[in-house]
């Protein structure tokens, strides 16, 4: 929250004017949509089986360095494909217009070790409904960083530079754990609770099937390179959870981004939750190789305008949104990757601290004012 609102220069009409419009980009996209788009995912989608394969091929092979690396190499950007360009956006339901059982939203599955149900009930429904609301929104500071001044500090939050790193190298288990919401539900009465334990048991059963395949059968398959096949695939997910952590708090975290209060939303209308994906979102701007490896969340704030819209429509929707921006006389926050990092981190680390205190103000005595207004 911060001490003057951006958005306070706009009416109440013009905030319903501005949804208006929005809803018209969407509308024209939805109508459009058609074959052009359904080849692009399947071309992406068979690019990246084929990449994997070839890649845990070449792994075989681990025990030299040259095939070690290219493996590595080509493992990591196949896991990166799979959960931002394809698994996060199908499970969207950014394809389910295509009608294909293979494609959808409800049969999905995904390489990584939160369950699809479970990831879509908190990142579809909690997160890009109650996006950047302090106490609603998971997402906003996985539930263990202080995300803005105004929330009160405590001698934990020192850490929390660490925790934000450690959560980056193992950010899909930290995903499973907020998707369980474990720091509400450890406690002993909660824990019993049957929906919980099901739940849980259901990241189980995840996690010991990531596991069998990425750490035990995939490096016994390469024999003699079995212990540089199982660091090839350490250093994979690795790579992957480190970029897609590093994707998704350059969209929420950066500053120039507005967090939210609860009371806030109350009443929120149509044309409020735009305005509110508007100010809390940001982009990374770069290359169509970088925005494609992002899984088009490059394009956060179009993502979360438009979170059903296909992926590869986001750039020239950008176009008309960034227009709205400037319309509007709102901040359109972006930058390159580089900067974007530096802006999320250097904020992790200042609300790690507790707030300056406010210089108490200079009281001059009587005399003093009568001879400096001398």
């Amino acid at each position: 929250m911060t001490a003057i609102d951006p958005t306070a220069h706009l009416t109440a009409e013009q905030i319903e004017e501005l949804g208006r419009e929005l809803d018209a980009i969407r509308d024209e996209v939805i109508a459009s949509r058609g074959e052009k788009d359904a080849a692009y995912i399947r071309k992406v989608i068979g690019a990246q089986r084929k990449l994997e394969l070839a890649s845990r091929a070449v792994l075989l092979f681990s025990l030299f360095p040259p095939a070690w690396v290219i493996g590595t190499a080509g493992l990591s950007v196949a896991k990166i494909m799979d959960n931002m360009e394809i698994g996060h956006n199908i499970l969207h339901g950014q394809w389910d217009w295509m009608r294909d059982p293979k494609i959808h939203s409800t049969t999905w599955e995904w390489d990584h070790v939160s369950p699809a149900d479970q990831w879509k009930h908190s990142h579809n429904e909690l997160h890009h409904t109650y996006t950047n609301v302090i106490g609603k929104d998971n997402d906003l500071g996985y539930g263990i960083m202080r995300v803005d001044e105004d929330q009160k500090w405590h001698p934990f939050h020192l850490g929390q530079p660490l925790w934000n790193f450690i959560n980056a190298c193992f950010f899909e288990y930290g995903i499973a754990a907020y998707d369980l919401e474990l720091g509400k539900n450890l406690h002993k009465r909660r824990r019993n609770n049957p929906e919980f334990r099901a739940r849980a048991k259901a990241v189980g059963r995840k996690i010991r099937k990531q596991v069998l395949k990425d750490y035990v059968v995939h490096p016994l398959l390469s024999g003699p390179s079995f212990l540089p096949t199982l660091a090839a695939t350490f250093t994979a997910n690795l790579v992957r959870n480190i970029w897609s952590h590093s994707v998704i708090m350059c969209g929420h975290f950066p500053e120039g981004v507005q967090v939210f209060e609860r009371r806030s939303i109350k009443g929120e209308t149509r044309g409020q939750w735009y305005l509110r994906q508007m100010m809390g979102s940001a982009n990374i701007s770069g290359s169509k190789a970088m925005h494609f490896m992002t899984g088009n969340l490059s394009h956060q704030i179009e993502h979360h305008l438009f979170p059903d819209l296909p992926s590869n429509r986001y750039a020239e929707v950008a176009v008309k949104v960034r227009a709205l921006f400037e319309k509007y006389e709102l901040e359109y926050v972006t930058g390159p990757l580089p900067k974007q990092v530096f802006s999320a981190w250097r904020k992790v680390v200042r609300l790690s601290l507790p707030n300056k205190k406010p210089k108490a103000p200079v009281i001059v005595p009587e005399r003093e004012k009568e001879l400096v207004a001398a």
